[in-house]
């Protein structure tokens, strides 16, 4: 996973999970506690309600990613920009600052003037951003979207949303967004849901991971609560991105949000990392093949043709189009305990583990099951052999080993 430094703030697997604080000079934001025209007005709220409540980055809006409205040009962005620069330069405290913006002349303008960080919602769809930002040494978040500057984030599926972000490539120094929320007429709030789930694979891409999922209608609607109640739903789901694998959390309620990140931080898994004399060795953070898959695509693994049609050889299909590396089916673990076997089904079982490369461990009341999902459909297969030939029919078995080769979400 590659670090990424803005401007001193390391942001990445080793430090601590960063907070965006947010302000609008916009009028048309849809959230009144953040906008502000008035750059005085705007520097004491970045002091006083995001800096003191624990914000490590101010993100600026100059324009409302409201559908509704028109979308500015780069000129009448510009004409904001001066704003936005009088209040950062007002701010006492010390933070990060990142300009929102789409535009590459915006963008330049901003980090001439004192800003650190390019939030571009639309993903690089300017070809001339990553050069702008490499040029200013400066971190940028790219959110997924289609490459078309006059309407950011209507993408859906998680899918696409990783395509989407890895069209035209990464800089060093590139933090990904999937773009959670109202983006997209056509999004729905599954969409919104399953990408959530699969937050994990978006590390595949190598690169710090943002979030923006405060007050979220795709968690709102979980709970029944409406955007003024919507607090704690946010908090459980800034704990769950973080243990997941976010790195920045943007969200308009600071100190709550900080809060709820430390805890997700604090019981993230350990996961082992050696770096001496050019040699570096990092666990990967992978709980399903399709993960896999994404880490043996960012490495440049050339695919084989995937040997048998099992559920989990399926999963893989979806991420690379029907080939899979067998990497990709041997390399993730999975466990399960089985109880209330019968003296046949226990010894079955037996006599196929070792064949299969699973591991069984047998107990008093049950016995524990490990392997990566292509042993054990390795084992389900076998166990279907051992019974044909020896007359004794294990369907009961054979119907639970194939709910164990069902992918894992």
């Amino acid at each position: 996973m590659q670090n990424v430094i803005a401007a001193g703030l390391g942001i990445g697997d080793d430090y601590p999970p960063r907070i965006m604080g947010v302000l609008n000079v916009s009028e048309g934001s849809p959230y009144d506690p953040s906008v502000y025209d008035d750059p005085g007005e705007a520097a004491q709220y970045v002091d006083s309600e995001l800096i003191a409540e624990g914000a490590d980055i101010v993100d600026v809006g100059l324009e409302s990613a409201n559908k509704r409205f028109e979308v500015l040009s780069a000129e009448e962005e510009l004409e904001r920009l001066d704003t936005a620069v009088e209040a950062i330069e007002s701010v006492s405290g010390d933070a990060v600052f990142s300009i929102e913006t789409r535009y590459s002349e915006v963008a330049d303008e901003a980090l001439s003037r004192g800003f650190d960080v390019v939030n571009d919602v639309c993903g690089f769809a300017d070809p001339e951003m990553p050069a702008v930002c490499r040029e200013h040494d400066a971190a940028v978040v790219k959110m997924a979207s289609p490459p078309d500057l006059k309407r950011p984030g209507a993408v859906e599926k998680p899918d696409d949303i990783y395509e989407a972000l890895k069209r035209g490539g990464l800089t060093d120094k590139t933090i990904v967004d999937p773009a959670f929320g109202g983006w997209s007429e056509d999004k729905t709030l599954e969409d919104d849901r399953e990408t959530f789930r699969r937050l994990r694979e978006f590390r595949g891409l190598g690169q710090p991971i943002l979030v923006s999922i405060n007050r979220k209608n795709f968690l709102r609607k979980l709970a029944g609560r409406s955007t003024e109640e919507a607090l704690s739903v946010s908090l459980a789901a800034t704990s769950m991105a973080v243990e997941r694998g976010a790195h920045v959390i943007r969200t308009h309620d600071v100190a709550e949000t900080a809060d709820a990140a430390k805890i997700g931080a604090a019981f993230a898994r350990d996961r082992v990392r050696f770096d001496e004399d050019g040699l570096a060795v990092e666990e990967l953070d992978v709980t399903n093949a399709r993960e896999t898959a994404r880490h043996l695509e960012r490495i440049g693994a050339a695919p084989v043709e995937a040997t048998g049609e099992t559920a989990s050889t399926e999963a893989a299909n979806e991420v690379t189009g029907g080939t899979t590396d067998e990497a990709v089916e041997e390399a993730t673990a999975r466990v399960f305990e089985f109880s209330g076997l019968s003296d046949g089904e226990r010894e079955t079982l037996a006599a196929t583990a070792v064949d299969a490369r699973v591991l069984l461990e047998p107990g008093d009341s049950g016995v524990l099951l490990a392997g990566s999902p292509a042993a054990l459909a390795r084992l389900r297969s076998y166990v279907r052999e051992r019974s044909g030939r020896s007359g004794e029919a294990h369907e009961r078995l054979t119907r639970a080993l194939s709910v164990v080769n069902e992918p894992k979400r």
